[in-house]
């Protein structure tokens, strides 16, 4: 029976047709954004996951990139601790070498002097952008990353010693041949100044390979939590793009459906001629 008041076939027809419309848009959206999910309506579990993944990532960049900048100050230290030790080793060399008879020590003293002067040159130029790294031994603290353990916020953070180069350098300096009394007790007394030289720079050492250490796992672990996140909210384009050509016919033929429904009132209309 055909009725003019109601077209059932018509409102089949365009109910198919809305929801055929619909899924063509989500699925414009999806090729258009590459993200299959791009907010929580879409699936709120993972799309929290994911945000909170994506802000772990940025976190973890920054810090690394904050690294960077203590691990050339660290790397700046080192290289002053290295140069100073290498410079002591020089001193005690030339007290050593004082030790024989018929040497002038004044002379011996000269080169001691410079050797000393060549040591505070080097330590005030181991710091970089200001930072002092070799005239104490405070604790440095830095912070390496974050933690979620246990659903709880946290950083993680490693900590470091400054190495006093200085006190090096006044030791040195205190030595003075041409009023030593004993010449064995100042060779000594550089070969102690030697050995703190020597850990100075291996404690630094040691700090910059952490830090180096630490930056190469920020960077893994930063590629990791993106792959995460791609592999959760990013959409497979290859069936994407599928579905939007099957979206398409079936929206042209849901199209060619409503408009023979719509003609059925016009047949109506026929009988009464």
């Amino acid at each position: 029976m055909s009725s003019i008041l109601n077209n059932s076939s018509a409102t089949v027809a365009l109910a198919t047709l809305n929801q055929i419309n619909k899924g063509l848009n989500e699925t414009q959206n999806r090729v258009s954004s590459g993200l299959a999910i791009s907010s929580g309506k879409d699936n709120a579990a993972y799309f929290a996951i994911s945000e909170t993944m994506s802000g772990d990532s940025g976190m973890f960049s920054a810090i690394n990139e904050g690294l960077t900048s203590t691990k050339n100050s660290v790397s700046t230290a080192r290289l002053g601790a290295e140069t100073v030790s290498s410079l002591t080793e020089k001193f005690a060399e030339r007290i050593a070498f004082a030790q024989g008879n018929g040497i002038n020590l004044t002379d011996v003293q000269s080169e001691l002097d410079a050797l000393v002067a060549q040591i505070g040159a080097a330590i005030d130029q181991s710091t970089f952008n200001g930072d002092d790294l070799v005239t104490s031994t405070d604790t440095v603290t830095v912070v390496t990353g974050i933690s979620r353990s246990s659903g709880s916020f946290a950083t993680t953070t490693i900590t470091f010693d400054k190495v006093d180069l200085s006190a090096i350098k006044t030791t040195l300096e205190s030595i003075d041949l041409t009023t030593s009394t004993d010449l064995a007790a100042d060779l000594a007394t550089a070969e102690g100044a030697l050995a703190d030289s020597i850990t100075a720079a291996t404690s630094l050492g040691v700090t910059e390979d952490t830090l180096d250490g630490q930056q190469d796992f920020l960077s893994s672990l930063t590629d990791t939590l993106d792959s995460g996140v791609s592999a959760m909210v990013d959409a497979n384009m290859e069936e994407e793009a599928a579905r939007l050509q099957a979206y398409q016919v079936q929206q042209q033929l849901a199209t060619q459906s409503l408009s023979i429904a719509n003609q059925s009132p016009q047949n109506i209309l026929s009988l009464f001629k």
